[in-house]
């Protein structure tokens, strides 16, 4: 019997079996940021050790990062002293370090892509539970706690248990207006928030051969969301177009060397999956959230769930996410008045993104009484839209034009939502609290979906917004 990716490179770096059952796998490249490598380098100082492979351990700031001005000292005399002790911390140990004045700053899950660091059959640690993204190479991606990133650090080792592998495939053509991020907000809605656990996701099928890397990219990231330490594209020649010529690729001979290697890591055909979903394409439509959990979603022709339609055992969860949210049993989605419109994150803020939402912006303006902001997810990004014209169009519709970071997304910065403010964004999470105010409301949705609700103030159908220009895309 065949072996799946995740079987294949598992045994390439398991290095041994632990005497709890775990296994000490070898990490290839760990990335690192302000917020959770303080309290690990803090670790190792006090256990007298070093990094033990500084070239494997790449540095940015993402997080904290004031994403309207980069004047130092920051505002925040809390992000000031975490930029501070990386700074210090990555000179100490000799690590790569993409900072404010580098060029190549941004959210760590951008800047690993862009640069070619994330390669096919790495295995990639972060303490970032979004660190799935980099599956979308064909990497065994993990997001790590502050004491496996300390593991990491010194040992360049952690321990970790075998998952299962689900694979599901997504087949047949997606509908107009519907784009990578419904896909991954469908299947956490078929199958739950839980409904990974225990397993990695391989993702394939036609719509998954035919993605771009981003689009691949966004699908990983939101792995986690749905339960699954892990989501995995297999390597294919989109992959190799895309690392080709990127900094850390290699190069000349061993570019083509490397790329052999790669082609070889794909799942075999009679590979053994410990479950199988089958997807049709066809049943996508553009997806929205309407509760407080990823889970928690609907198709945008769709109402919000009536409590007293369920069984007894889900009713308090949908009536604690209703009354959050602010929304009556069986309401239309469509329709609610938005505060506030978020462009970026670690999902949705690559130049893909920004091009495709531009499309429809060019020409429009943000809806009175809407709060728009743009954040692009690298500082390599945002020279691209400068360079193409795309942040003019986004600053002449009223949006806020940012520098690069994680922004909205965590708000563990100057960009929160205010009081019960209602989000559409096009980030990665919902939860109550997770935008910066206990009582802000948070919508997922996709880029052209955001923008959508920005030019109309309301949670709407992008089809019927943007009419022929964008069903005929």
């Amino acid at each position: 019997m065949g072996k799946s990716l995740y079987e294949k490179v598992w045994e390439a770096h398991a290095l041994r079996t632990l005497p709890n059952g775990q296994t000490q796998l070898f990490i290839d490249v760990h990335l690192i940021h302000e917020v959770t490598s303080p309290q690990a380098f803090g670790m190792l100082r006090d256990l007298g050790l070093k990094v033990r492979y500084p070239e494997r351990t790449f540095a940015t700031v993402d997080h904290i990062v004031p994403t309207h001005s980069l004047l130092e000292p920051f505002e925040d005399p809390q992000a000031d002293e975490m930029i501070r002790h990386l700074r210090k911390n990555v000179a100490e140990h000799g690590i790569t370090f993409f900072d404010v004045t580098s060029g190549r700053q941004g959210i760590v899950h951008v800047i690993g892509p862009e640069n070619g660091i994330t390669q096919p059959g790495m295995t990639i640690a972060c303490g970032d539970s979004h660190t799935s993204t980099h599956g979308a190479f064909g990497a065994i991606a993990f997001g790590i706690g502050t004491t496996q990133v300390r593991d990491v650090l010194a040992t360049q080792t952690m321990a970790v248990s075998k998952l299962k592998v689900r694979r599901i495939n997504v087949d047949g053509r997606l509908g107009p207006g519907v784009y990578a991020k419904d896909v991954i907000l469908h299947i956490i809605k078929t199958l739950g928030v839980n409904g990974g656990i225990g397993y990695a996701y391989e993702y394939g099928g036609s719509v998954f051969d035919n993605f771009s890397m981003e689009e691949r990219m966004t699908v990983c990231n939101m792995s986690i969301e749905g339960g699954a330490r892990i989501g995995y594209v297999n390597p294919d020649q989109t992959t190799f177009d895309y690392l080709k010529g990127r900094p850390y690729a290699p190069k000349g001979a061993e570019w083509d060397r490397a790329v052999e290697r790669w082609k070889a890591l794909a799942s075999d055909p009679d590979a053994h999956y410990d479950d199988v979903v089958s997807i049709r394409a066809e049943d996508i439509a553009p997806t929205v959230t309407w509760g407080i959990n990823p889970g928690q979603g609907c198709a945008i022709t769709d109402r919000v769930p009536d409590p007293a339609h369920y069984p007894e055992s889900q009713r308090a969860a949908i009536e604690e996410a209703l009354a959050h949210m602010k929304l009556k049993p069986g309401q239309p989605i469509k329709g609610v008045k938005i505060d506030v419109a978020f462009l970026g994150s670690c999902t949705n803020g690559r130049i893909s993104d920004f091009r495709e939402a531009a499309k429809y912006l060019k020409g429009r303006k943000v809806a009175p009484g809407v709060r728009a902001i743009a954040v692009p997810g690298s500082q390599q990004v945002a020279r691209q839209c400068e360079e193409e014209g795309i942040a003019d169009i986004f600053r002449e519709a009223g949006f806020e034009w940012r520098g690069a970071g994680c922004s909205m997304c965590l708000a563990m910065n100057p960009d929160r939502l205010v009081g019960d403010e209602l989000c559409a964004s096009s980030s990665n999470r919902n939860f109550k609290g997770r935008q910066g105010s206990a009582t802000g409301r948070t919508v997922l949705m996709s880029p052209v979906m955001v923008v959508a609700a920005a030019v109309t103030g309301r949670i709407s159908d992008a089809r019927e917004v943007f009419g022929a220009e964008l069903v005929g895309a």
